[in-house]
């Protein structure tokens, strides 16, 4: 598998992997945000900072985890694996991507949010070595309130993968 940055003209394909990643989702109240994304919207995030890493796999992009600077510090979010190569583990080695990309920039310090409604997801980051430290509830227009928890990790830098075929 390759990881690598995504680039401008990666953003339809952001899209598509986020739309069918968390279609899953669309039953629950609210939906997740993530399928209303367009690739105008992303294209914008990405003009605005935010980046991103698509993983690759037989030439084919499998998997992507969007990222940004935020008050706390780097936060990943949308985090979206192709339902057919779900439970493959290869949101696991793009979140490692991602930590070891910033270990290598001096950044020892991650975070995301997850939703309290699907506590599996919460679990699975803890199994990363990710931990709650904050709850909160959201409150979308219309009065949607979304309670989710933000969960961080404090990067080791004896862990870098090296070598992992990653183009980042």
């Amino acid at each position: 598998m390759l990881i690598r940055e995504a680039a401008f003209s990666d953003a339809e394909t952001i899209r598509d992997l986020m739309h069918g990643a968390f279609s899953v989702y669309n039953n629950e109240f609210p939906p997740s945000g993530a399928v209303k994304e367009t690739t105008d919207s992303i294209l914008e995030g990405m003009k605005n900072g935010e980046e991103a890493l698509i993983a690759i796999e037989d030439k084919k992009p499998v998997a992507v985890v969007r990222f940004t600077k935020r008050d706390h510090g780097w936060y990943f979010f949308r985090l979206a694996v192709h339902p057919e190569k779900q439970g493959e583990g290869i949101a696991k080695s793009l979140v490692k991507a991602l930590e070891d990309h910033f270990l290598t920039l001096g950044i020892d310090y991650l975070y995301c949010k997850v939703r309290k409604s699907t506590p599996e997801n919460i679990t699975k980051y803890e199994t990363w070595g990710y931990r709650v430290f904050e709850e909160e509830t959201i409150h979308k227009p219309g009065g949607v309130e979304i309670d989710v928890v933000s969960m961080e990790k404090r990067l080791d830098k004896s862990t870098v993968q090296r070598g992992t075929g990653s183009s980042y």
